[in-house]
């Protein structure tokens, strides 16, 4: 193994890691190869301590906690003895003043355009450019291919006339509502041309005008035979394609074949849970996708009913505005980075004192520098800005750091100071508490708040181990603090001066098969004050697009900031269950629930690296899991089994009839391995073990670490 480093200064770093350091990520870079590692060498020394200070604060605080509760549990639980116990050991801040956040060069897609956020795992290339080009998709494809329209043929490849038909009644209905014609409905119009600066609608030998004119920005084609007419609601664009020649307009008297909405307004670019990047290789296939990206080349060449197809990215879009004037759209998502926490290390590179480089600083670094290429060309950020997206802070000291971080990252790379914006995952209980303080730490960086109901579950079941046995997972959704929570997040970042210039938002729709169930209940979050919510594919944002058509999320931002602030008394309730009396068969059906998850997960993520896939669940529907979900159903099982109602046995016995059933689910996969009957020659079914055994003892229940043990044991 040794020959595979390079002796750089103070540090010895992986030879992949390095030669892409050098000959990829800086080539046509203002930085040299000397420049970048003296830099990286001379800050990762001097903050790998801070950073290991951090993570040992964390794990004082917690075992105080624990203290505090095994102390109290025969007491009745008392609020303020509870809050001053917080405030003494310096888990609660103090709230400083008002004040409103200060960061600058932020793009439209961040400050002015709400809509759907893609987020996508930066190890898969094809689907990094998927994300990257969802920013425009098809509202004819996404519903015939969704569950909202039903037919007989649904899910054949046959195509279906009369669902066909039922698609275009949908996109009428949508127009009607939202860009509707002056005494004429969307559904009988026979023609679009464009007269005096105007839309002009027609039907017979008369032209109608548009409610709303304003909503008509441009066009493309001839100004009597136009082949797309865009128009504008909210901020949102869509383009109705008119091509009478398409199989799709075949039965439309206008010829439309098409509506391409606006969809994933920004993409989170993922290195953190949605990937299994555990060594200097996993990294750099994670790196290398990002640098493409940034320098506008990433191309990935697959296969598809035979064929070989290329996949890139898209241009921008141009038209002719309405006054005659040539224009352009933006044809890509607006791509944000998300880097690792705090906690991970890594063995691409090993600092002199023999110990792992603290994956987020070495994230920070590399990532920037392949955003270098971006600041040259403009192609992502036309602001000049870099967005990091960083998870997993544990209140304001852990905030602090990420700006001093990235203050020695702009120092190295010679980038003008807050250059890197920062998003706060606001996703640990410490930084939901403290929330407030953690935007001042970063007023001149923030440019986004998220709430992530799974991972804040986590660490709520995790902090609060000792209180007591969790409610049951289905019920944490109706628990006072995680309402609280979601509001807190809304009503601070309100507070803050967030509306009109940053994102506040909100989590993932977990059912990617599940459209018609997504369109009746993520319009929530849109109600709730958040101006951009996560969505797991292309279809996704398309569809949920729409509710941003439908709600004025800076409107109800205004409406909001009128109601009463949550109050921190709700959202430090604890979830435990008063008395549980649940029978064997509701305790067996929730570990059973739970163990097929963790294991469907943990299996693909061990044996073949796949950080984040639509798994199967108990009752074979098809969820969205990563690193978060896992967290959540390891930690309640652990809870359970630490407060009695289950033994390690019987969870054990769980989890071997639950490997069987997650088995059978993968029957299909070529390259999967059965975990049975051979279970203690299963790596993969050993750690899904280890998590909930060893989950009490796991840093903030986080399951990382023994991802990413087992998962290089297995790759070795």
């Amino acid at each position: 193994m040794k020959d595979q480093f390079i002796k750089v200064n103070n540090l010895s770093v992986e030879k992949v890691l390095f030669d892409f350091v050098n000959k990829e990520l800086l080539k046509g870079t203002s930085i040299s190869s000397d420049h970048f590692w003296q830099g990286f060498d001379r800050v990762v020394h001097e903050l790998a301590p801070k950073n290991k200070k951090l993570l040992e604060d964390r794990e004082t605080l917690q075992q105080e906690i624990d203290l505090w509760h095994k102390k109290n549990k025969p007491k009745k639980f008392d609020y303020k003895e509870y809050k001053n116990f917080l405030i003494n050991i310096g888990y609660l801040k103090k709230e400083g003043p008002d004040f409103k956040i200060k960061t600058k060069n932020l793009d439209q897609e961040i400050s002015n355009i709400a809509g759907p956020q893609l987020v996508v795992p930066i190890m898969n290339a094809r689907y990094s450019l998927n994300a990257s080009n969802a920013r425009w998709v098809s509202l004819y494809d996404s519903l015939y291919g969704s569950d909202i329209i039903e037919s007989e043929e649904s899910g054949s490849e046959k195509y279906d006339p009369l669902r066909g038909q039922e698609v275009i009644k949908y996109t009428r209905n949508f127009l009607n509502k939202h860009f509707p014609i002056k005494n004429l409905n969307w559904k009988d119009i026979a023609g679009l041309v464009v007269e005096k600066n105007k839309l002009k609608v027609i039907k017979g030998k008369k032209g109608f005008n548009l409610a709303h004119e304003e909503k008509f920005i441009g066009y493309r084609g001839d100004l009597n035979k136009p082949s797309a007419i865009i128009l504008k609601n909210n901020n949102l664009h869509l383009e109705i394609i008119i091509n009478p020649r398409a199989f799709s307009a075949a039965r439309d008297a206008a010829g439309i074949s098409d509506i391409i909405v606006e969809s994933a307004v920004s993409t989170i670019c993922d290195h953190e849970d949605s990937v299994a990047a555990v060594d200097a290789e996993d990294k750099v296939v994670c790196y290398r996708n990002w640098l493409g990206l940034m320098k506008g080349d990433l191309k990935t060449v697959f296969e598809k009913d035979g064929k070989k197809l290329e996949r890139k990215l898209n241009p921008d879009r141009s038209y002719i505005s309405k006054k005659g004037k040539a224009c352009k759209l933006h044809g890509r998502s607006l791509l944000l980075v998300r880097n690792v926490g705090h906690l991970m290390t890594n063995p691409a590179i090993i600092l002199d004192d023999g110990s792992e480089v603290p994956e987020g600083i070495m994230d920070a670094f590399i990532t920037s520098a392949a955003c270098l290429h971006d600041l040259k060309k403009k192609g992502n950020s036309r602001t000049g800005s870099i967005y990091i997206v960083k998870p997993k802070m544990h209140g304001p000291e852990e905030t602090k750091f990420s700006d001093t971080l990235f203050t020695k990252v702009e120092q190295i790379l010679k980038l003008k100071k807050n250059t890197i914006k920062c998003g706060i995952m606001d996703e640990e209980r410490r930084t939901s508490a403290n929330l407030k303080e953690c935007i001042r730490t970063l007023e001149s960086r923030v440019f986004f708040i998220n709430t992530g109901f799974l991972d804040r579950t986590g660490d709520e079941m995790h902090t609060s181990m000792e209180a007591g046995p969790m409610i049951k997972k289905g019920d944490m959704k109706k628990s006072i603090w995680i309402q609280t929570y979601e509001d807190n997040n809304v009503d601070i970042g309100i507070k803050c001066g967030f509306s009109g210039k940053a994102q506040i938002g909100k989590g993932m729709w977990a059912m990617p098969d599940k459209m018609k169930d997504m369109m009746e209940q993520k319009i929530g979050h849109l109600n709730s004050g958040a101006n951009c919510a996560w969505v797991p594919s292309p279809t996704a944002a398309a569809l949920h697009a729409m509710h941003y058509h439908e709600v004025n999320i800076f409107k109800k931002q205004k409406d909001l900031k009128k109601r009463n602030q949550a109050k921190l008394s709700d959202l430090l309730t604890i979830p435990i269950a008063d008395r549980p009396n649940w029978s064997s068969d509701e305790i067996n059906s929730e570990i059973s629930n739970s163990a097929q998850t963790i294991l469907g997960y943990v299996v693909r993520w061990i044996d073949q690296g796949i950080g984040c896939s639509k798994v199967p669940d108990i009752n074979n529907v098809g969820l969205m899991e990563d690193r978060a979900t896992l967290r959540i159903s390891s930690q309640h099982i652990a809870n359970w089994l630490h407060h009695g109602l289950c033994s390690n046995r019987q969870v054990l016995e769980i989890l071997k009839k639950m490997a069987k059933v997650v088995d059978k689910q993968n029957d299909n996969d070529p390259n999967y391995e059965n975990m049975s009957p051979n279970f203690d020659k299963s790596i993969a079914f050993k750690a899904a073990c280890e998590l909930i055994f060893h989950g009490k003892s796991q840093p903030s229940g986080y399951t990382e670490p023994l991802l990413h043990l087992n998962r290089l044991i297995r790759k070795s």
